[in-house]
């Protein structure tokens, strides 16, 4: 019997030194991961089935992280996703709340982030089909 996939982390940044250090960050710790420049990126690519999360950037070029979670959620993909940013101002900490997305601000820590992750992936149910492909 062949172990469990690793949990896909996909990560959306617009700077690609972030993108790149949390990538690496996060293969250390075990996870698959993918990294997109924008949302729009994101939501061009159809990922694999596996077990895993998203990690985006609110302030991105295009739309913003939080219309990327919302168009993803249009589509019927239940990936958990935590949003990182710095300064958020309070409608978009209310707009993340009903969105059941925490919210990490930078400047970022390696294993502030993991620890997120880690706790979004433990939910019941988040492990197991869960996909950026929506169902019908």
């Amino acid at each position: 019997m062949s172990p469990p996939p690793r949990p896909t982390v996909y990560v959306v940044d617009d700077d690609d030194a972030v993108r790149r250090a949390l990538a690496f960050a996060l293969d250390l710790d075990g996870f698959a991961v993918e990294t997109f420049e924008s949302g729009e990126a994101l939501l061009l690519r159809a990922p694999s089935a596996t077990p895993g999360c998203l990690v985006i950037d609110q302030r991105l070029p295009g739309i913003s992280g939080l219309d990327t979670l919302r168009q993803l959620r249009a589509r019927q993909v239940t990936l958990p996703a935590v949003f990182v940013t710095s300064h958020p101002k309070p409608a978009f900490r209310e707009a993340a709340a009903q969105a059941a997305a925490p919210i990490l601000e930078k400047p970022l820590e390696g294993a502030t982030l993991i620890s997120a992750i880690q706790q979004l992936l433990d939910r019941p149910g988040s492990r197991e089909d869960h996909d950026l492909v929506g169902r019908p």
